[in-house]
């Protein structure tokens, strides 16, 4: 049955960071459904929905639920001076990716469709016969980063933050006594984006520092970014503007609205 109180839907195999939204949105007033498998709930047909799960789930129901989901553009990080990005980072094409000769990071964008992580060469990626030649990749030069951190952003401001990775390995903390640095780097990274890299409104962006200084690391969709120490009830905000109802879309973010596939039953 349709309801005007909005929903928060999260996928059927709810993370840390999906219980500790649940728990936010009831604090708020928010119904919070966590679905029982991968097809928008009938009863939440009509509803002002948003949405929390991967990519997978989001496109599984996204269409048939009216939704909006915001994500950076796939070349965002290629677009930034390289004062920010601390390396050379490249969009192009697998099919380009693979004619490398030497060592570099190459990831997807966006859907996880292999890992990302620093190759020997070109020819050490998925062949032909497992991922078509356009497919879009990023392809930056080797750094190290010594300590990653992950900030929520609404509005082009830092709403939420957390630092996640330390020396490659998973190290969850607060932001703690390098809120200050990364606070500052961060508003540097967003006015330059507001110029060479437009980001949509509700969105996840990741810092870190390496030998050569502070850098980007990446930019994410908030609706399937975990938040790890940031405040929950921060994060909700963020991922609620990232993944709302498609009628409540602004018009600065509809260049932002992830492609849905068309709904099979």
């Amino acid at each position: 049955m349709a309801t005007e109180t909005p929903v928060l839907l999260l996928a059927p195999r709810i993370n840390e960071t999906g219980l500790q939204l649940r728990t936010a949105a009831g604090l708020r007033g928010l119904r919070a459904f966590t679905a029982a498998s991968w097809r928008a709930p009938r009863e939440l047909l009509g509803a002002p929905v948003h949405v929390y799960g991967g990519p997978l789930f989001a496109d599984a129901v996204g269409r048939e639920l009216g939704l909006a989901l915001l994500e950076p553009a796939e070349d965002w990080p290629a677009r930034l001076p390289l004062a920010l990005t601390g390396r050379r980072v490249s969009a192009t094409t697998l099919a380009e990716a693979r004619t490398l000769r030497g060592p570099a990071f190459v990831k997807p964008p966006a859907d996880k469709l292999f890992a990302a992580r620093v190759y020997p060469d070109g020819g050490a990626l998925p062949g032909p016969d497992l991922l078509d030649g356009d497919t879009p990749v990023l392809v930056s030069e080797v750094v190290r980063f010594h300590a990653e951190y992950r900030l929520f952003v609404l509005d082009g401001a830092v709403r939420a933050g957390s630092r996640y990775a330390v020396d490659g390995d998973l190290s969850v903390a607060p932001l703690g006594r390098d809120a200050s640095e990364v606070q500052a780097f961060a508003r540097d990274v967003l006015a330059a984006s507001a110029e060479h890299a437009p980001l949509p409104s509700g969105v996840v962006v990741d810092i870190g520092r390496t030998d050569r200084g502070w850098a980007v690391v990446e930019a994410n969709a908030a609706w399937a970014s975990g938040g790890y120490a940031a405040e929950p009830e921060d994060v909700l905000d963020v991922v609620l503007r990232s993944s709302g109802p498609d009628a409540q879309l602004s018009s600065a973010d509809g260049p932002f609205r992830r492609a849905l596939p068309e709904v099979v039953r």
